[in-house]
């Protein structure tokens, strides 16, 4: 199994919900795309087995996979679709209970450092937000003091939660759970770049916004369009004062509300070897 398909423990969550062994995972059949994007479900160069099948989210990348003259995909609905099935009471609160912003800085990844203005960004945030402000930091940028203290010395509590994984090593199950628990008790779900997590909280009933300065990332591949081209298609989900229910229209159409399965579908569908009750 391609070590992408544990990010974020994606194939233990649909292990789970398919009945079968969450901690060790059967072998899943093929890519699971792991993140929201922007082109056929995964980065330009990402290398596959010849024949193997591809299994998105949504329809979309499926279409922008054809284009490229690519076959074998199938939309299953995103992972944590299937998390919030299984995880129904995780975090909730009274909805007059919620409050504050979850603000999800863009990333970078084991081979990418992220480089940007980041005193900008908090003024702008202060400038935006109506109450208290808890930032979300990937490891990676976790791990850099000096962006880690920019956000503490600022005023804001910065979270973490944890490791996608990489090779193999170091995925920790957990990932989506907290960060499940922290988005239904906020009100609102901000990000300086469209991003998963935004996707994430507007589907457990946070407001959406998508703003301040997109930063940068060493070795970006401009192939799918960068960051203009997200702006260009997805305008319904930029800017600080969006129509929600618009926003949430197109949420579950990226991640694939309508494509998501019952276990008895999804278990022969996607997990290899695995015998029926």
């Amino acid at each position: 199994m391609h070590h992408h398909n544990h990010y974020y423990g994606h194939s233990h969550i649909l292990a789970r919900y398919c009945g079968l062994p969450q901690v060790h995972p059967p072998r899943i059949r093929g890519y699971l795309q792991h993140g929201w994007n922007v082109g056929d479900g995964w980065n330009p160069q990402h290398e596959f087995f010849d024949g193997a099948w591809r299994w998105t989210w949504s329809d979309a990348p499926r279409r922008r996979g054809h284009i490229l003259g690519r076959r074998n995909y199938q939309a299953i609905g995103a992972p944590w679709l299937y998390l919030l099935d299984l995880e129904p009471d995780l975090g909730v609160v009274p909805e007059e209970e919620r409050e504050g912003t979850l603000f999800f800085l863009f990333h970078g990844w084991e081979g990418g450092k992220i480089e940007g203005d980041h005193k900008r960004l908090i003024d702008e945030i202060r400038e935006t937000e109506p109450g208290p402000v808890t930032f979300s930091l990937y490891y990676t940028e976790y791990e850099r003091p000096e962006i880690r203290n920019s956000y503490l010395d600022a005023g804001f509590d910065v979270v973490s939660f944890g490791k996608r994984g990489f090779a193999y090593e170091g995925t920790d199950r957990r990932f989506l759970f907290r960060q499940l628990k922290a988005l239904r008790k906020h009100k609102r779900v901000a990000a300086n770049r469209l991003a998963t997590a935004v996707f994430y909280g507007a589907s457990v009933g946070c407001d959406v916004a998508v703003y301040g300065d997109p930063m940068a990332m060493n070795g970006e591949d401009p192939l799918f369009g960068g960051n203009a081209r997200v702006q260009r298609l997805w305008p319904e989900l930029h800017g600080k004062d969006l129509d929600q229910v618009v926003a949430r229209e197109v949420v579950n159409q990226e991640l694939g509300t309508a494509w998501k399965m019952p276990a008895q579908e999804l278990r022969p569908l996607i997990f290899d070897g695995v015998t029926h009750d």
